[in-house]
C-alpha cells in the first residue's frame, strides 16, 4: 500500500513510497524463513536487517539453512564452507553433489511450465510433462552425439521454449552451457564462443524484431565452420517448425535430431557442487569478452535465494522478465522453474507493434512478477504507457528493474501509472556473480531511487578511496566476504591473473564490483553508475546517472550520455543528447540543460559542451557505452565494436571529435 507522496524533485526522500501490509508480509516466504531461523522476529514487526547481519556473520549456518528451506535436491555433503587463504579460495559445499536440471524439473503434470509470446503474435504453451519429455529426448540425443559432463555446448538463440529445453538438457548431463543473442554479428559471436571450443552448437532459425524477420541459421553456419571443435549444428524453430539442415553437412533440425529418442526416460547426472554450469561473457567493450565460469550449485542456490526470499516467487506464480539470451537475466529467468513458477517468455521488440505490448501480456497471462530494464520503464514513461483504468493487473505483486539505476522519477511513474500496490524491486548485481548484490525485500518498505536492501549472504559495503567503510556518502561498491556464485574461474586464465585484475587489485582481498554507490540511512543502496565512468571535476565525483536524471527530466530530451574530458589540464563534462521528435538543439535548450544539471545534480558538473546526436551507443544488454564515446573523443580506438548493439552510431562521435 502507498505510504506517502513524493517529495519535490532533488530533495531527499525520507518517507517510503510503498509499505507492505501486515497480511502481505505474513504471506511471504521471507517471513516464513525469518520465523524458521528465529532471527529478526523478536519484535512485533519482522526485522530484515537483523537477518542480513546474521547471514553475513554466520555464513555457513545461513547457507545450510537456505539449502534446507529451499529443499534443494542433492547431497550437501558434510561441510558448508571451507575458508581459504583469501576470498577467492573459499569453497562452499566442497563435498556436495547436485544437478541443476534435476532441481529445475521437480514438477510434473498438466500445469503450464512455459508460455511463449513472439513479436509476430505467436503464442505457444507447454505443460510440465511436455517440457520434461522434450528435455528427455534431447538429453538422449546429446548423449548419442557424444556430449558428456564437462563438455561445452553453446547457443546463438532467441528466447523461445526450445532454447530453454536445450539449456536444461545440457545441464542434465553435467555439460556446460553458454549463449549469445542472435542479433550479434559473426565476429561478435566468434569473440565469445571460439574461446570456449564448444562441441555442439544450437541456433534459432531466425527471430523477429520491429516487424522484420531476421534469419540466423546462415550466420550460425559461418560460426560453426570457423570453430573446429563444433561437431553438430542443431537448428531450433522460432515458430515451432523449421527445415534448416541445408546450410552445413553437420546441421540438422531439432525435430530430426531428437526423433529417434522420443519417449526416452529422463536421467540426471549429479556433479560436484562447484563444477561448471555456465560460461558467461562480459560486454567486451574494452577488449575480448572475459569468459566467467559459474558453478552448478552456486548458480542454483543463489537464484533460489533471490527468487524465493527476495522476490517471493511461490509455486504457480507467473514470472515474465524481458531479456535476451545474451544477458545474464535469461539464466536467472530460467532458474525460476526451480521455484515451480510458470515462465512467460517473450522474444522481439518490447514496444512493437505498440508501446503497451508487454503490459498487455502481463494482463492476459495474469503475471505475478514482471521485470525489465530501467531503460524500458523510462521509454514507457516517455511514450505515456499506463495501466491505470485500462489494464487489470490484479495478480501482479512484484515489479523488477535492473540494467541501470532506476531513477526516483521512474519509481513515481510505475506507482502512478502501472500499479500503486506492488513491491517495486530495483535489483543490482551482474554477470560477474550471476546474481544480485542488492535488491528486493518483500517485508520492507520501498524508497524512491533505492534498491531496498543488501541481499542475504552478501557482505556488501561501500568504501572510500582509503578502503574505509562508509554510509550516506557515495563510494566504491565492494563485497568483503565470499559467496557461492562468485566465478569458479575465468576461462583460459590458468594463473588467475585476469580474475585477480578484474576484482581484487583495488583493495586487497576485497571484491571491487565497479559500481559507484551509496548505502542509505534506510539500509538500501543508491547506484550512480559505473565507477570507471564517474565524473571528477574539481575533485568532486558524481555518478553519470545523476546527470542523466537531471537532463532527461526535460521533455525535449529522450536520453543523454556524459563523459569527462580534459581541456588545458582541467576536467570538464561533455554531454551528448538524443532529442525527442523534431526538437533541435537551440541556445535556449542548451541553457535549460545546463540549468537542470546545476539545480538538480551539481554546479561543478554543468556541461561545458553539449552536442545533439541521433543515437547513443549501447551494449547488447542495453547499457550506455560511455567508455566507447570517451575513447573516440580522446582519439583512442574502441577495442571491441562488435560488443555494441548499434556500432554504426559511433560515426557521429567521430565527426564531433
Amino acid at each position: 500500500m502507498p505510504c506517502s507522496e513524493f517529495n519535490e524533485r532533488g530533495k531527499e526522500l525520507t518517507a517510503p513510497i510503498w509499505c507492505p501490509s501486515t497480511d502481505q508480509v505474513d504471506s511471504t516466504l521471507m517471513a516464513t524463513f525469518i520465523r524458521r531461523t528465529g532471527i529478526g522476529c523478536q519484535t512485533q514487526s519482522l526485522d530484515y536487517d537483523s537477518l542480513w547481519n546474521y547471514s553475513i556473520t554466520n555464513m555457513a549456518e545461513f547457507w545450510r539453512q537456505l539449502w534446507d528451506f529451499c529443499r534443494v535436491t542433492g547431497d550437501p555433503g558434510d561441510e558448508v564452507l571451507v575458508e581459504g587463504s583469501d576470498i577467492r579460495r573459499a569453497i562452499f559445499f566442497p563435498n556436495g553433489r547436485i544437478n541443476y536440471a534435476e532441481n529445475i524439473l521437480q514438477k510434473g503434470g498438466d500445469d503450464d511450465a512455459l508460455i511463449f509470446h513472439g513479436e509476430d503474435g505467436t503464442r505457444r504453451c507447454w505443460s510440465w510433462d511436455n517440457l520434461r519429455a522434450r528435455v528427455a529426448a534431447l538429453q538422449s540425443a546429446l548423449k548419442a552425439e557424444g556430449i558428456a559432463a564437462g563438455d561445452h555446448v553453446a547457443g546463438i538463440v532467441a528466447n523461445t521454449p526450445e532454447t530453454a529445453v536445450a539449456m536444461i538438457a545440457v545441464a542434465s548431463i553435467g555439460a556446460v552451457w553458454s549463449s549469445c543473442s542472435p542479433d550479434f554479428g559473426v565476429n561478435g559471436i566468434l569473440d565469445r564462443l571460439a574461446q570456449i571450443s564448444p562441441k555442439l552448437l544450437f541456433c534459432t532459425d531466425g527471430y523477429y524484431y520491429n516487424g522484420k524477420w531476421h534469419r540466423t541459421a546462415e550466420k550460425a553456419s559461418e560460426v560453426a565452420k570457423a570453430i573446429s571443435s563444433v561437431r553438430r549444428l542443431v537448428v531450433l524453430p522460432y515458430s515451432g517448425k523449421c527445415n534448416s539442415n541445408k546450410f552445413l553437412h553437420i546441421a540438422t533440425s531439432l525435430s530430426q535430431f531428437t526423433m529417434p529418442y522420443s519417449g526416452s526416460e529422463l536421467e540426471f547426472q549429479r556433479v560436484d557442487f562447484n563444477d561448471p554450469l555456465f560460461v558467461m561473457f562480459s560486454s567486451g567493450t574494452t577488449g575480448l569478452p572475459k569468459c566467467m565460469v559459474h558453478s552448478v550449485g552456486g548458480s542454483l542456490i543463489q537464484h533460489l535465494k533471490e527468487h524465493r526470499l527476495h522476490c517471493d516467487i511461490r509455486p504457480s506464480d507467473r514470472l515474465l522478465f524481458f531479456t535476451t539470451c545474451g544477458w545474464m537475466m535469461w539464466n536467472w529467468l530460467i532458474s525460476g522453474l526451480a521455484s515451480d513458477a510458470t515462465l512467460i517468455l517473450y522474444d522481439g521488440s518490447p514496444l512493437f507493434p505498440e508501446s503497451e505490448r508487454l503490459l498487455e501480456i502481463v494482463e492476459s497471462e495474469k503475471v505475478s512478477h514482471f521485470g525489465a530494464s530501467a531503460r524500458y520503464f523510462e521509454t514507457c514513461e516517455k511514450a505515456g504507457v499506463t495501466a491505470v483504468g485500462s489494464h487489470k493487473l490484479g495478480r501482479l505483486r512484484t515489479i523488477l528493474s535492473t540494467g541501470s539505476p532506476l531513477s526516483p522519477e521512474s519509481f513515481k511513474y510505475i506507482y502512478n501509472s502501472w500499479k500503486s500496490d506492488v513491491c517495486l524491486s530495483s535489483i543490482s548485481g551482474g554477470t560477474d556473480i550471476l546474481g544480485c548484490f542488492a535488491g528486493g525485500s518483500p517485508v520492507s518498505p520501498v524508497y524512491a531511487g533505492e534498491c531496498q536492501k543488501r541481499l542475504l549472504g552478501m557482505d556488501v559495503r561501500v568504501f572510500d578511496e582509503n578502503g574505509n567503510s562508509i554510509e550516506n556518502t557515495p563510494g566504491e561498491l565492494v563485497c568483503i566476504a565470499p559467496h557461492p556464485s562468485m566465478p569458479i574461474e575465468f576461462f583460459n586464465d590458468p594463473e588467475g591473473e585476469k580474475y585477480q585484475t578484474a576484482y581484487f587489485d583495488e583493495y586487497p582481498n576485497v571484491w571491487t564490483h565497479g559500481d559507484w554507490a551509496e548505502i542509505t540511512q534506510n539500509g538500501g543502496l543508491v547506484f550512480y553508475g559505473r565507477s570507471d565512468a564517474t565524473l571528477n571535476v574539481d575533485g568532486v565525483r558524481i555518478g553519470t546517472s545523476e546527470i542523466y536524471r537531471a537532463v532527461e527530466s526535460l521533455q525535449e530530451v529522450e536520453e543523454a550520455l556524459a563523459i569527462e574530458v580534459v581541456d588545458n589540464g582541467r576536467a570538464k563534462v561533455s554531454l551528448y543528447v538524443r532529442l525527442a521528435g523534431n526538437q533541435r538543439l537551440s541556445v535556449e535548450l542548451v541553457d535549460a540543460i545546463r540549468e537542470a544539471v546545476r539545480d538538480n545534480a551539481s554546479p561543478r558538473h554543468v556541461p561545458s559542451m553539449v552536442f545533439s546526436v541521433p543515437e547513443l551507443p549501447r551494449t547488447k544488454s542495453g547499457k550506455l557505452a560511455e567508455l566507447a564515446v570517451k575513447n573516440i573523443i580522446e582519439g583512442k580506438p574502441v577495442k571491441n565494436v562488435s560488443a555494441l548493439a548499434n556500432p554504426e552510431c559511433l560515426e557521429h562521435f567521430m565527426r564531433i571529435r
